[in-house]
């Protein structure tokens, strides 16, 4: 196919996708006004009166999330139809491989769970007003501190070309050692993300570009620390030695009869979960959560209603930096045991799409993080089981989702 026709296909496909979204949004207004209409206002004892207002609002919010994905497969699937392919095989290959045994449900969890954490983060900083794009950097310092503090801890002992050597300094009890690695993933995430959080409320620097930089620094620095100080000599690959065993924490594997002990999902995914209800009684529940929420929708407001902007900023972005680093629970203490660079499948900025889609709330944030890892674990079969798709199709599903979700989101504010 020559370079014309595809760009002539591709500028075809937008232009379509866009008419598509546009037709969807007026389609979904006539069925919210229906829906008001056949069930009238009612009130609450508790929560007082549900207006037809309120209830089109959660309409909105359950129904834009669900239409940005029909739209995304159904241009998703002329893509693959255009490129010869058959697009309900495809998407077979894509989802239903996801859940058809306890392993391959082992593993689409196990993909979700740092996909919940990263888009914990990037919502508590979106609901101050602030978009955290350094999640990246903040996962890996979090995970080497883990590491360091598994080794250092742990009674690590390194098998140096045949010679046994001690690299710890001490060797804690296991809860003790899990408590003080699950503390430094959570302090030294939240330190990184404090630092743009400081230069925004001190200097009014962008967060945006000091979170991006502070991406490759932090990436950086943990790298070359791996490579001259933690890394065994002479292994080829770019990793710490391995933590202590009194470090690991237990994999569901252990609790559940019939999923194989290789399924590395552990049970940070259950702390995910636990994540997920704290931060929305933080936010929704408690005073500081409603001052960083006001923040959010105005700072001037909440300036004059004694509400300090610059104190729930460094708030928020120390809170976010350290649900990203609860990535490195799951990661060191539970799948590899040791800082692995380069582990990260760009979680950090994936979390965003899983915010955005999850509507900044954590069960709408669950639920995506479960249907963003369902696509991550499918494009492996996609690109074994279809003659021309590749597994970049799900890049291309999400950047489509997200196409959607921003086309529809100025709508979900009437």
């Amino acid at each position: 196919m020559s370079v014309s026709i595809v760009k002539y296909l591709a500028k075809n496909i937008l232009c379509c996708s866009f008419l598509f979204a546009r037709r969807l949004q007026v389609t979904l207004r006539r069925f919210s006004a229906i829906f008001i209409e056949h069930f009238p206002q009612h009130a609450d004892s508790r929560f007082g009166p549900i207006t037809g207002r309120y209830r089109m609002k959660i309409l909105r919010e359950i129904l834009w999330p669900l239409a940005a994905v029909a739209a995304a497969f159904v241009v998703g699937g002329i893509i693959v139809l255009l490129i010869g392919d058959n697009p309900f095989q495809t998407f077979y290959q894509l989802i239903g491989n996801s859940f058809g045994s306890l392993n391959d449900f082992g593993y689409t969890l196990f993909i979700a769970t740092p996909l919940i954490f990263t888009g914990l983060a990037v919502a508590v900083a979106f609901r101050c007003g602030l978009l955290n794009i350094g999640a990246e950097g903040q996962l890996y310092v979090a995970a080497f501190a883990t590491a360091w503090v598994g080794i250092k801890f742990g009674g690590a002992m390194v098998n140096i070309f045949g010679k046994t050597e001690d690299w710890s300094w001490y060797s804690l009890p296991a809860v003790l050692l899990v408590l003080m690695c699950v503390v430094t993933a959570v302090v030294a995430g939240g330190i990184w993300g404090a630092i743009p959080g400081i230069l925004k409320a001190r200097f009014g620097s962008h967060e945006v570009i000091n979170t991006i930089m502070l991406n490759f620094i932090g990436i950086s620095l943990v790298s070359y620390f791996t490579q001259y100080y933690y890394k065994i000599p002479g292994d080829p690959i770019m990793q710490t030695a391995e933590i202590g065993t009194g470090a690991h924490i237990p994999r569901i594997s252990q609790y559940i009869p019939g999923m194989p002990d290789f399924v590395p999902l552990s049970v940070a995914f259950l702390l995910a979960i636990l994540m997920c209800v704290l931060v929305y009684v933080f936010l929704w529940k408690t005073k500081w959560g409603y001052e960083l929420r006001a923040v959010g929708e105005n700072p001037s407001a909440a300036e004059y209603g004694g509400i300090s902007p610059k104190k729930q900023i460094i708030i928020a972005m120390t809170i976010s930096g350290g649900l990203a680093g609860m990535v490195a629970i799951g990661e060191v203490l539970g799948y590899r045991y040791r800082y692995y660079d380069g582990f990260s499948d760009g979680w950090g900025f994936l979390g965003i799409a899983v915010a955005l889609l999850g509507r900044n709330h954590p069960l709408g944030i669950f639920i995506a993080a479960i249907f963003f890892a369902v696509l991550k674990r499918g494009e492996i079969f996609v690109d074994i089981e279809t003659k021309y798709v590749s597994k970049d199709l799900v890049e291309v599903l999400q950047a489509i989702i997200i196409i959607f979700v921003a086309s529809l989101q100025r709508y979900t504010r009437k």
